[in-house]
């Protein structure tokens, strides 16, 4: 229960904060909707004192509309909190399944074999989406049926997102940031002041100045003394050329700023979400790396083929991890693959090896 406490809180929290944007969104809409009715409603309490029978009932058709539109969308919102609900019920049935116990033991077995192999996968799917291989996270995650199992939405949109920067735009990421303004708020980003900041350097790029005054003082005041600081540093700009060689202007004017732009977008919607910047699969095989090495794993004369730590892929992702703590040590035979003990008795040839008896007498 504690590993899947531990590894499976970003499988519950994202459909919940999906299911949570959900429901805030269509509370927001009914609420505008209902203003609405109460306005005309309004209007046609007005109209009965002393309109005409044709003003009346165009008052009527009014109120009739504006009671269809919310029941559209009333229904609209209903489904979509449905089928976020149904995410969440998916995810939480999956983990339960691991914690379920059958009386048949090799029942059990196979549940939990299948369980771990379905885990696995959703683990693979998640680090390409990390990695951006975002078609073959999709083939992966249908052919195993676990699309649900899944943030692909969210990654998709992320994609769309940073593919939008990269060619040096902002339109996608600014409908991001007003999609998800009031959270945004609340982790205190600065993802949409960083945007504002581009799309000034961009006008005063182009040699627009006057555009790019006119863009500082529509969006700058909201941001106030919290970027007072980057806010003058912009300003600045409008007094040296794009080639200035002069710092802080220079590096504001660098193309390499959107490739910035794009990496804090990542960590902000990782943020969103509640999302580690690293993948579970990449902790977990860190954390099974730690567990297994030794300094005899960098020891050219002392590597075991057997041990996963010693091949030459894991080697190299483990050299910066820290060393397995071990309480008790255990002596095993590195050609045997058997414990040293009284039964085996470590034994040392003139070289300074030390191999098992059991080994020596074969």
């Amino acid at each position: 229960m504690s590993e899947i406490r531990a590894m499976e809180h970003p499988t519950l929290k994202v459909p919940y904060e999906i299911l949570n944007k959900k429901f805030r969104i269509a509370q927001k809409t009914l609420d505008k909707e209902l203003n609405q009715i109460q306005n005309v409603a309004s209007e046609l309490e007005k109209g009965l004192v002393n309109g005409s029978a044709g003003e009346i009932s165009r008052l009527l058709g009014g109120v009739v509309e504006r009671l269809q539109v919310l029941k559209r969308k009333a229904e609209e919102s209903i489904s979509e909190e449905i089928s976020a609900g149904y995410v969440c019920k998916r995810r939480l049935e999956h983990l339960k399944q691991n914690v379920v116990a059958n009386p048949d033991v090799e029942v059990q077995l196979a549940a939990t074999n299948q369980w771990k192999k379905t885990r696995l996968d959703r683990m693979i799917v998640e680090h390409f989406l990390r990695l951006g291989y975002y078609e073959s996270a999709e083939r992966l995650a249908i052919r195993s049926g676990i699309r649900d199992l899944t943030n692909l939405d969210i990654f998709q949109t992320s994609r769309e997102v940073e593919q939008d920067l990269a060619n040096h735009k902002t339109t996608k990421c600014m409908i991001w940031c007003n999609d998800n303004k009031s959270k945004l708020r609340k982790i205190s980003s600065n993802i949409e002041f960083q945007l504002r900041m581009q799309e000034f350097v961009e006008l005063v790029r182009q040699d627009r100045r006057l555009d790019a005054v006119k863009h500082a003082r529509k969006y700058f005041p909201d941001f106030g003394m919290e970027q007072l600081r980057e806010i003058r540093q912009c300003m600045g700009l409008l007094a040296f050329p794009v080639t200035t060689e002069i710092e802080p202007y220079k590096s504001l004017f660098d193309t390499q700023r959107w490739n910035d732009l794009v990496l804090n977008f990542r960590m902000e919607n990782y943020r969103l979400f509640q999302l580690a910047t690293q993948s579970v699969l990449s902790v977990a095989v860190q954390a099974g790396l730690s567990a297994l090495k030794t300094p005899q794993c960098y020891s050219n004369g002392s590597k075991n083929i057997s041990c996963p730590v010693c091949q030459e892929n894991f080697n190299e992702i483990a050299e910066n991890l820290p060393y397995s703590h071990c309480a008790q040590s255990r002596l095993i035979c590195r050609v045997t693959g058997k414990p040293l003990n009284e039964h085996n008795l470590p034994m040392m040839l003139p070289n300074g090896q030390i191999f098992g008896q059991q080994e020596l007498v074969l």
